[in-house]
């Protein structure tokens, strides 16, 4: 990925890139052989994620593997910070809100809205595993833009937030 990565930065990357397409690809075991014996999980605009392994494949099993999103998601990396025990990603996810997204926006039937929202993911890795992913993301932004929040009156955006982070991509 980038010659300036160590063997182990590079090994984590690798790591959390096996474990996102087990989550987009459906493979609730694969995604799980790359979590740690004791992970976390937590969708911070959403409260929703498990704490433990039984918490963390609960949530994985039931909400998001396989359910992660509609058929038209982009995802498009702006950044990635690599640490020694940990990586920030930045990206801008784009969709169409065609099915349920327990994870994003519990309780809320699809509205067949396009959405774009920029979100940052932070990875936590131990022993070879990811321990804990907290996720965030501009959930007014989101709400806007599949049309139930009215931002005339509120300093809320909409995608014009996610473009302006793809804009600024270097």
């Amino acid at each position: 990925m980038n010659e300036l990565l160590s063997p182990t930065q590079q090994a984590m990357v690798d790591l959390f890139q096996r474990h996102v397409k087990a989550e987009l690809d459906g493979d609730l075991d694969t995604t799980m052989a790359t979590m740690s014996d004791t992970p976390h999980l937590l969708n911070i605009p959403s409260m929703m994620g498990g704490d433990g392994y039984a918490g963390v494949r609960n949530f994985y099993k039931n909400h998001l593997v396989g359910k992660f999103f509609p058929p038209d998601v982009t995802m498009t990396r702006v950044s990635l910070t690599v640490g020694t025990s940990q990586i920030v990603e930045e990206l801008v996810i784009t969709f169409t809100h065609t099915m349920v997204l327990d994870w994003l926006l519990p309780g809320v039937s699809p509205t067949g809205k396009p959405v774009e929202m920029a979100v940052v993911v932070i990875v936590g890795v131990k022993n070879n595993k990811i321990a804990y992913e907290h996720i965030y993301w501009d959930q007014a932004g989101v709400l806007v833009q599949i049309g139930l929040l009215n931002p005339s009156r509120l300093p809320v955006s909409d995608a014009k937030s996610a473009r302006k982070v793809l804009s600024l991509k270097r």
